[in-house]
């Protein structure tokens, strides 16, 4: 196919072209309407290019088949079979790939280190879940993915599970062996949907992780804001074989979706796809190669540990790692990551991706060069610098009581549906231990719920989420983000 087309864009160049008068939302008109406050912020193209997908961009009929022909692109650039695009996220995007698979009561394999995306997407449809066991590093308090033998233990167990899903790469980067994962479903004649969120730019450079593809998957999900170069909500799940009819996939993300696309992210999409086939492998070796020189640079930093394929890779960990996550090990600065990062705000003007409690991280992209990574170095450097003199502004930490693998894992006593939509109430935390949660309780970033409705709490998660509250943890989905109570379900 003719890559160097891009559909939208070409299309939204016409529109202004033939200077088209609307009487059709958006309501601001292209910006005539919007306070001249806003459009000095955030520019006035932003609103000019803010048009109709139907009655705008496309006639009434879709005739021009604008969006078709830019999916089909991208399914083309990528090789899947066929792409859709979602202006709502990778959050919608999973579930719409969830919900063509598994319905009411049926059974689901779930990777247990899923995003909370997965989980409402659970509790949306009424699957039940069948938690497939990450792979835990105790060395490092670190979930991988499953490996493919927990996926051929739990289908051994339930045969009549409808599919599984995976997350891969996690938000550390860290990714499975699709291949193999992909093998053991497709013996047993059952899709494998990925959530590839974080890898948008895996399928542009042989380097990087497998894609999943290239490894065989049914349906894959992928956020092209994250690791491309999208607007925020950019997402495209792709598809390919037969065990997912794309007729039922469109169907379940209409019926979730927004009537009101995003013109503006359909145009990021497609000139993106359209850079990463033009130039994507050159922009990819060049922060690949920026990426080594930094992790090398903070290696130098004392009090600083940057994980490695050694600390990441082998038996009982995961298959591969995408390096452009730069994760960092801070323990040894005896402060925790939530602490560093808003110190590194604060004071350095340096936003991170992910913290806990003991590690901070730098995600690259092609978008990074010198320019922006001297800035950080030295912001790491002061850091460790400040944590050795006793800076009382990261003395904040506190102990985080972090639990074993065994504690982590509660019993699901009713489907998180149920337990979400079912009677609750408000307990105070001291007397939840042994409480049905009917909210999700989760850590954020990276959005990988402690405990979801449906499960039994137990002392030791909830010393966990309470310890980590007070060192400043983020849980923005809990009724009371204090965590001084919890919602749980009531029993009948």
């Amino acid at each position: 196919m003719d890559h160097s087309q891009a559909p939208v864009l070409d299309a939204l160049a016409a529109y202004h072209r033939r200077g088209y008068l609307p009487f059709t939302p958006p309501g601001h008109k292209q910006g005539r309407g919007t306070d001249p406050r806003v459009r000095t912020v955030v520019g006035d193209d932003v609103f000019r290019s803010d048009v109709l997908a139907t009655a705008g961009l496309d006639d009434r009929m879709s005739s021009g088949g604008v969006l078709e022909r830019a999916q089909e692109l991208m399914a083309d650039a990528v090789g899947a079979e066929q792409a859709f695009f979602s202006t709502c996220g990778s959050s919608l995007s999973v579930k719409s790939a969830m919900l063509s698979v598994a319905g009411p009561h049926e059974k689901l394999l779930v990777g247990r280190d899923a995003h909370k995306s997965v989980v409402a997407g659970l509790i949306l449809a009424g699957i039940r879940p069948i938690w497939v066991e990450p792979q835990w590093d105790a060395e490092l308090r670190l979930a991988h993915p499953p490996s493919a033998e927990a996926y051929e233990r739990c289908l051994a167990e339930h045969p009549d599970a409808r599919g599984a899903l995976v997350t891969s790469p996690t938000p550390y980067g860290a990714s499975g062996d699709l291949a193999a994962i992909t093998r053991v479903c497709h013996d047993r004649d059952v899709p494998l949907i990925v959530d590839e969120a974080w890898g948008a730019h895996l399928p542009f450079h042989p380097e990087l992780p497998a894609w999943a593809m290239d490894a065989g998957a049914d349906v894959c999900v992928t956020s092209v804001h994250k690791m491309g170069s999208g607007l925020e909500q950019s997402s495209v799940f792709h598809l390919q074989g037969d065990r997912v009819a794309p007729e039922v996939l469109s169907a379940r993300e209409d019926l979730l979706g927004t009537t009101s696309s995003s013109v503006l992210v359909y145009a990021a999409l497609d000139g993106w796809r359209r850079q990463m086939v033009e130039q994507g492998r050159d922009l990819l070796q060049a922060v690949l190669d920026l990426a080594r020189s930094v992790r090398a640079e903070i290696a130098g930093i004392e009090g600083m540990h940057v994980y490695r394929e050694a600390d990441f890779l082998g038996p009982g960990r995961a298959a591969e790692m995408d390096p452009l996550q730069i994760i960092i090990d801070i323990e040894a600065l005896g402060v925790t990551g939530y602490s560093a990062a808003d110190w590194l705000r604060e004071h350095e003007g340096i936003n991170l991706h992910v913290s806990d409690h003991r590690r901070i991280s730098a995600q690259l992209t092609y978008a990074d060069d010198e320019e922006t990574t001297r800035p950080l170095l030295d912001a790491l450097r002061r850091l460790s610098r400040e944590a050795a003199r006793g800076n009382e502004a990261l003395d904040r930490a506190g102990e985080i009581r972090v639990p074993t693998p065994e504690e982590l894992r509660m019993e699901l006593v009713h489907l998180p549906r149920d337990a979400f939509f079912g009677r609750t109430e408000q307990v105070p935390v001291d007397r939840a231990a042994g409480r049905v949660v009917a909210e999700m309780l989760t850590p954020y970033p990276p959005g990988i719920p402690a405990a979801l409705p449906g499960e039994r709490l137990n002392t030791a998660v909830l010393d966990y989420l309470r310890s980590g509250v007070k060192a400043g943890m983020v849980i923005p989905d809990a009724a009371d983000p204090k965590l001084e109570s919890v919602r749980v379900y009531r029993e009948p």
